[in-house]
């Protein structure tokens, strides 16, 4: 009996390991959603996100690189207003949008300040183990803040809240992981009343940059988005295709090829 208990143990260990590796392999940002760890507020007051908009137009250019020597001499300004959003998350008396605009601006913002942290960089890949495994030593996985008491992550807001709560794949046009081949990160904060606005414009952005997405008629070369999180965009009897036809200039058949360009993974600065 022993020796059968020593056995299975040994071959769970084996499974998650290779589980693990083969996750690592895959690279970029996956599927699995982490446990975030957060629990709204009954009633709060939504964030107001001008102090960033300022901040994004002072330091973002119109292609969505960024100053981050500029950020770094508005570093007090900038960490006012992370001490804003760790201090505010969204309540459910928010809207929808309210609390979209508020997890996308937190996202993007975080994502400057593990920059700055860090800076000169050359690539978020390149902060953290040099060991990679999705959701435990990626730069993602990092639990660098807190939103409400809580210790979070990158990872927990994309996938554990994002993903999970909003069902909207448009946000993966509004992330901006800090690299080239990411979309571009806007020169202005995400806001409730022009939401929907912005994210269809960041779809146009994307899919009509042939330096991120190569759309034709009977071909595509795609952003490693469209297949990192091909789930996203087929949900609700929607497709790859229908999200890329949706924004592009060129619209690709159903059954066109598709393949997926390499990601540049080099740091989205000025």
């Amino acid at each position: 009996m022993k020796r059968l208990t020593t056995t299975l143990l040994l071959a769970a260990l084996v499974l998650t390991a290779g589980t693990l590796t083969a996750l690592a392999l895959a690279g970029g940002r996956l599927n699995p959603v982490p446990t975030p760890g957060y629990a709204a507020p009954a009633v709060s007051t939504p964030v107001d996100h001008a102090a960033y908009d300022r901040l994004l137009k002072k330091h973002v250019n119109a292609q969505g690189l960024v100053d981050y020597q500029g950020f770094k001499a508005d570093e007090k300004v900038f960490n006012q207003y992370l001490a804003q959003l760790s201090k505010n998350p969204p309540a459910d008396s928010w809207s929808k949008p309210e609390q979209m605009a508020y997890w996308i601006n937190a996202y993007n913002a975080y994502t400057i300040r593990l920059i700055l942290d860090h800076y000169p960089v050359e690539s978020i890949k390149d902060i953290g183990s040099k060991i990679k495994i999705p959701f435990v030593t990626t730069p993602w996985a990092a639990k660098f803040f807190s939103i409400g008491g809580e210790k979070m992550s990158l990872d927990n807001i994309e996938h554990g809240i994002l993903r999970k709560k909003y069902d909207d794949p448009r946000v993966h046009f509004a992330l901006v992981c800090a690299s080239i081949s990411c979309p571009r990160l806007r020169n202005e904060a995400y806001t409730a009343a022009r939401l929907d606005q912005q994210l269809d414009d960041q779809g146009r952005d994307f899919l009509n940059n042939p330096a991120k997405n190569k759309v034709g008629k009977s071909a595509a070369q795609l952003s490693k988005y469209f297949d990192w999180y091909k789930g996203d965009w087929e949900k609700n009897g929607q497709s790859v295709a229908k999200w890329v036809n949706r924004y592009a200039s060129t619209k690709m058949d159903a059954d066109a090829s598709v393949s997926y360009l390499d990601y540049n993974w080099n740091l989205n600065r000025q």
